[in-house]
């Protein structure tokens, strides 16, 4: 049976990674699913992962969502954005990755994964040239801001999921030990 919750727990993750390329919180739900998988398969088993796996797993969600962060927030600050492009760019990127995930469908396994990143890093920069526009910038200095959002979102998004597969291999590791 542990078996089964060590492939079920895999199956989890790899979706959790998937959820962290839309821009949804899928490393805190690898952790959450790291959690129920401790509870619920005994310590003493050959396919347990233990709470030092969790510790591992937790400190790198927090420095993926760190990079993240500072990939967004450092580029629009760099470009001079205001609050107003930065939430407008946040909400084209969430929006942008949705879309980009079914428009990719037609091309087997990346394509989905591909479509969502490159769509939501257009939904941050559509998403901050209109929010710049809003606040009545020149087009130039919309179109700089929307860039660095573009450029912020793909690079944060890439070190957020490549640490996101960093968990997933961490687990992997944590269960064939």
């Amino acid at each position: 049976m542990n078996i089964v919750w060590a492939a079920l727990l895999l199956i989890v993750l790899a979706a959790c990674w998937v959820l962290t390329l839309l821009g949804m919180p899928g490393n805190w739900l690898m952790i959450a699913a790291a959690v129920g998988y401790v509870l619920l398969v005994p310590g003493d088993s050959p396919a347990a992962i233990g709470w030092a796996t969790v510790v591992v797993l937790s400190v790198l969600a927090l420095l993926g969502e760190l990079l993240e962060f500072l990939a967004g927030a450092l580029g629009a600050a760099k470009a001079g954005g205001s609050r107003r492009s930065a939430v407008l760019a946040l909400a084209g990127s969430l929006a942008g990755a949705v879309v980009g995930l079914f428009v990719g469908l037609p091309i087997p396994l990346v394509g989905p994964l591909l479509g969502a990143l490159l769509l939501a890093g257009a939904g941050a920069f559509a998403g901050a040239v209109l929010g710049e526009r809003w606040k009545g910038r020149q087009l130039d200095k919309s179109l700089k801001v929307g860039e660095a959002a573009f450029w912020g979102r793909l690079l944060g998004t890439a070190a957020k999921s490549a640490l996101g597969a960093m968990m997933v291999a961490t687990t992997v590791i944590a269960l064939v030990a």
